[in-house]
């Protein structure tokens, strides 16, 4: 099974949004008993929180399910279980680093790699600038760039 981890800084906003969305494209593809896909944060603010009320809203407005997501913080061993280590921003690849006590590793990558001909090169937090309909659209992208690329590294 081919196992994804987004990774933002408190497990509110941006990877939840991005774990429900890839849940959503996943199924849509019929590829669920295929890709594990989980999210956490950096920070501890919010352990075992639903997601963030905005990003609660942009989901159900694009009816994409939420259910069962919470807050949980990164673990050492998550590089050890995910195959695909997804992060929002420079800074969620540094502190996920951090984490995992190594200075570099292939399975941790930001989702905006993923779509080289954006302009963004992170997806911005929007807890701070409340702009839940961009954090969206970068996060489908970026989520539909994935599963294309596991599908041509795993052949699914």
């Amino acid at each position: 099974m081919v196992s994804v981890l987004f990774v933002c800084l408190g497990n509110i906003c941006r990877s939840p949004m991005a774990e429900a969305v890839m849940r959503q494209i996943v199924k849509e593809a019929g590829l669920e008993q295929q890709i594990r896909i989980d999210s956490a944060g950096t920070g501890d603010w919010h352990i075992g929180n639903r997601p963030h009320q905005g990003t609660l809203s942009k989901l159900a407005e694009h009816g994409v399910d939420s259910e069962g997501i919470r807050a949980r913080l990164l673990q050492k061993n998550d590089l050890d279980e995910f195959e695909y280590i997804v992060c929002m921003d420079d800074s969620n690849v540094k502190n996920a680093m951090a984490v995992f006590a190594v200075s570099e590793s292939e399975r941790v990558m930001k989702l905006m790699d993923l779509l080289p001909e954006s302009p963004y090169r992170e997806v911005p937090d929007p807890y701070f600038d409340g702009n839940f309909t961009l954090t969206y659209e970068l996060v489908t992208g970026g989520c539909q760039a994935l599963l294309a690329r596991i599908r041509r590294e795993h052949q699914v």
